[in-house]
């Protein structure tokens, strides 16, 4: 399980590695480019916690395991949420067909 930390007394937000991979990039992504967005995630018991992002949030993120195999068409579909009005979500994964793999 890894962690994303936000704020100066950090907040911890878990997410399995995999997952965490792919937010890490669309957050880098959007804050290289200096674009502000909200990333909305939900909790176990129903509820869902939204954070603001932007060039001065602190974060960090913090993985159990190494690397991670990026799904590009996963990652493509977070991108989406993250340049949409609702801000960031993390959506389920696609299934890979046959033949192809992750990158």
């Amino acid at each position: 399980m890894g962690h994303m930390l936000y704020g100066s007394t950090p907040t911890v937000i878990e997410l399995d590695d995999r997952t965490l991979a792919h937010v890490e990039l669309v957050t880098l992504a959007k804050l290289r480019r200096n674009e502000s967005f909200a990333f909305s995630i939900d909790a176990p018991d129903g509820g869902r916690s939204t954070y603001w992002l932007n060039a001065s949030s602190p974060l960090e993120f913090h993985f159990e395991v190494g690397r991670q195999e990026i799904n590009r068409e996963w990652l493509d579909q977070i991108i989406d949420t993250a340049n949409s009005t609702g801000g960031m979500r993390v959506v389920p994964e696609p299934e890979t067909k046959k033949g192809d793999s992750p990158k």
